[in-house]
């Protein structure tokens, strides 16, 4: 690969990259809340994972969400819904169930073990999360929070779409 110079530096040394930083910023808090909750043996993932379906289950009249819906919230590939879910399934923390109406569906329901180690969970998650707020500041934490969730939203990702789809026309 060339590495032109600029001004006496390699690009290497001036590119700056989102993806990376975001990336190595999430594998470093992940490991932190990994820590935290390693001692009920799950990970921040699966945690995540846990709150997503009380969060979705509480906001549509008890209706536990379809595998689907919870890819989509999440922003991952139904694929790795169900490989997720294999562990929270086989230790007892969540259900599959058919929806009522069309059998082919799925729907992730927490079991009360489920709830009750999401109860627990929350706690060690908790502790964690004031620790990395300290550390950050409210206001910092806050503004790193909005941005991540901005740039996971549809909106974002259809304005970058668009500005690709703009860029292709003008080439």
């Amino acid at each position: 690969m060339n590495k032109t110079e600029n001004n006496g530096m390699n690009v290497f040394e001036v590119l700056a990259c989102t993806n990376t930083a975001l990336r190595r910023a999430a594998r470093r808090l992940s490991h932190l809340y990994d820590d935290a909750l390693a001692p009920l043996g799950l990970k921040a993932t699966q945690i995540s994972l846990l709150c997503e379906i009380e969060r979705l289950t509480a906001s549509n009249a008890g209706q536990a969400p379809s595998l689907q819906s919870l890819a989509t919230k999440l922003s991952i590939q139904i694929s790795a819904i169900t490989h997720a879910l294999k562990p929270l399934i086989r230790d007892g923390l969540v259900e599959l169930q058919p929806d009522k109406d069309d059998k082919r569906t799925k729907r992730g329901v927490l079991t009360p073990a489920g709830v009750a180690h999401l109860n627990e969970a929350l706690q060690h998650w908790s502790r964690a999360n004031q620790r990395v707020e300290d550390i950050l500041g409210v206001e910092s934490a806050a503004t790193l929070r909005a941005l991540a969730d901005r740039v996971a939203s549809d909106e974002f990702l259809a304005q970058y779409n668009q500005d690709t789809s703009a860029e292709t026309e003008r080439s």
